[in-house]
C-alpha cells in the first residue's frame, strides 16, 4: 500500500507546482508515484454542481456552508475506487486538495461552530464514505495577500481559471488560513507538515521519506 499524502493551502498557494514537484522529484528516484486532484472538475457530477454554483448557478445552493462541503465530499466519496487502485500501484500517491480543505472552508464559513463543522466533516468523508486517511498533510503556509494576488493573475492569462465566489471573498480566504492553520496544530486525522514560502520539492520529497 503506498504512501497517500495530501497537498493543502490557499487557492493561489502553489499546490499544483508543489504536487508536479514531489512527482518528478520521486519519479527520478525510481520511486512509483501517482498524483490525483480534487475536485476533479470535468470528471464528476458532484465537482461540476459545486462549481457551477460557485459562479453563480443553481439558486442559493452556495448559501448553505454544508450543502457547499457534501457536493465536495461527494466528488471524493466518487473517487474511492479510483483512488484505493493508485495505492495498491504505487508507492506513493499524492493529492492536491482533500478532505482537509472541506474542513477548513467549512469551518471558515461558519466561525461560531467551527469545531462541530470540522467534525462533521470527518464524520462524513472518513468514517461514513471511508475515505482512505492521509498519511502526512501538508500545509503551504503562503501569505494570504501572496495567494490572492496568484489567483487573479491566473485568472487574468487563463480564461478557464476565473476566480470563483470563495476566491473573490477576501475576508473568507483569511479565515480559511486560520481554519488550516488549526488543522495542523490540531494535527487533524493524521500528521502535518507547515511549509512557508514556495518550497523546494526535492527538500520536502526528503523531508517525507
Amino acid at each position: 500500500m503506498a504512501t497517500f499524502i495530501t497537498v493543502e493551502g490557499l487557492d493561489g498557494a502553489g499546490k499544483r507546482t508543489l504536487v508536479d514537484g514531489l512527482r518528478r522529484a520521486w519519479a527520478a528516484d525510481g520511486v512509483r508515484v501517482a498524483t490525483i486532484a480534487f475536485p476533479r472538475y470535468g470528471e464528476s457530477v458532484h465537482a461540476d454542481l459545486a462549481a457551477e454554483a460557485l459562479h453563480g448557478e443553481h439558486g442559493d445552493v452556495t448559501d448553505s456552508a454544508y450543502a457547499m462541503a457534501l457536493l465536495f465530499a461527494l466528488d471524493r466519496r466518487g473517487a474511492v475506487d479510483d483512488l484505493s487502485a493508485l495505492l495498491e500501484g504505487n508507492d506513493v500517491v499524492v493529492a492536491d486538495r482533500y478532505a482537509a480543505s472541506n474542513a477548513a472552508y467549512t469551518a471558515a464559513r461558519v466561525p461560531d461552530a467551527a469545531a462541530a463543522a470540522v467534525e462533521w466533516v470527518r464524520e462524513l468523508e472518513f468514517e461514513r464514505f471511508a475515505l482512505p486517511v492521509p498519511d502526512h498533510q501538508l500545509f503551504l503556509g503562503v501569505p494570504v495577500e501572496v495567494a490572492a494576488q496568484r489567483a487573479v493573475s491566473r485568472a487574468a492569462s487563463d480564461d478557464s481559471r476565473a476566480r470563483d465566489r470563495y476566491e473573490r471573498d477576501a475576508d473568507l480566504q483569511a479565515r480559511v488560513d486560520a481554519s488550516y492553520r488549526r488543522l495542523a496544530a490540531d494535527e487533524w486525522v493524521s500528521p502535518w507538515r507547515v511549509l512557508d514560502g514556495d518550497p523546494d520539492p526535492g527538500l520536502a520529497a526528503e523531508l517525507l521519506r
